[in-house]
């Protein structure tokens, strides 16, 4: 290589350094960067007592975004989310939406947030025993998603879990798994579904040995929805689940009451007046003509009446083993069971004297 040539590779290097230089120098130097330490990320005053809410709309440059970022005191400096955001690259891939950030979080990290479209979340969680009309309900309180947008989404054919392969309809009740989850606030009602029917495919269908079992996956969370319903003790989902699966066997109707009840609340009348759980039903209740009736109708109904979670599905998995036929609500919420009619007449006169024939 010639002097020269030499000489110019040397200088480039200097060049090179010194400007990383200058640029680290900078980063690390500017107030509120996160690299300093965290004695130099500190907001001002007015932003430290609660976390602070940006609305990143569409279009929006890394100079519009730093110049709200520290007017709120997210960051100290707009310039330094602008160099941030220059150093990694990622100035066309701020995500529009709505972010939270808290006092003190790291100026990288605020960027690093926004570029990944980490939009605050919106928490909410869904309870066992609920209908999807009811979940809907709870997703827009929770400002999630609209009830109707979700209730939309609820096309079998839309998603790809293995498990839906398994059911025989078309109908998602049933399979939206309770538990408490975070939704970022740009997320489509799709992908609430895809994320609840994931979460039965991962703590349901990959977990539950339904192997050796009389019922199919759809059978098992038909009849765990009902146990949800009935059971108020946890201690007797495994006590009411031999009461159907004998009633079952021996080709006895269940005269499950939770049954009635979905089927009344399909007429909008009667959810207006008594909700969707009508809780004192009456003996032309009982006679309503519906496929879910399981008193005028053998066997199990069609599908799902709720959404049960695990432990309800577990008690069909893993009933107790009893000759029980019959079962009657206590005062204290529990259940007293028998094998025989007479029996459990006893108990109604016992435990419910009201209702007594």
């Amino acid at each position: 290589m010639s002097e020269a040539r030499r000489a110019t590779a040397v200088l480039s290097a200097i060049i090179v350094l010194a400007c990383a230089a200058a640029a680290g120098w900078f980063v690390y130097r500017t107030p509120g960067s996160a690299l300093t330490g965290a004695g130099s990320v500190v907001a001002p005053k007015a932003a430290q007592d609660k976390s602070v809410r940006i609305t990143v709309d569409k279009g929006e440059s890394a100079t519009d975004i730093g110049d709200a970022l520290a007017a709120a005191g997210v960051v100290r400096s707009a310039r330094l989310f602008e160099v941030l955001v220059g150093i990694t690259g990622v100035q066309d891939s701020l995500e529009a939406g709505e972010y939270d950030f808290d006092p003190g979080l790291p100026a990288i990290e605020v960027v690093r947030r926004i570029a990944a479209g980490k939009t605050a979340s919106r928490e909410v969680t869904i309870p066992e025993g609920l209908r999807v009309e009811q979940v809907g309900a709870l997703l827009q309180q929770a400002n999630v998603v609209s009830q109707a947008d979700f209730l939309a989404a609820l096309v079998k054919s839309r998603y790809n879990q293995p498990f839906l392969s398994q059911l025989p309809g078309t109908d998602l009740e049933g399979f939206i798994f309770p538990a408490a989850y975070q939704f970022s606030r740009n997320e489509t009602a799709a992908q609430v579904v895809q994320t609840m029917l994931q979460a039965f495919q991962d703590n349901v269908a990959d977990t539950v040995q339904l192997e050796g079992q009389d019922l199919t996956l759809a059978q098992v969370v038909t009849l765990a929805s009902i146990i949800e319903r009935e059971a108020a003790v946890p201690a007797d989902r495994p006590l009411i689940a031999s009461v159907y699966l004998n009633r079952l066997r021996a080709g006895i109707p269940l005269q499950a009451d939770p049954t009635v009840q979905f089927a009344l609340a399909n007429a909008a009348a009667s959810v207006k007046q008594y909700g969707w759980w009508k809780s004192a039903l009456t003996l032309d209740d009982l006679k309503v003509a519906s496929p879910y009736n399981t008193y005028i109708n053998q066997g199990l109904p069609p599908g799902p009446i709720a959404n049960p979670g695990l432990a309800s599905i577990e008690a069909v998995i893993r009933p107790a083993r009893t000759n029980y036929l019959f079962f009657v609500a206590k005062p204290d919420g529990s259940d007293a069971f028998a094998e025989t009619l007479a029996e459990h007449l006893q108990n109604v006169r016992k435990y419910q004297p009201g209702a007594a024939p």
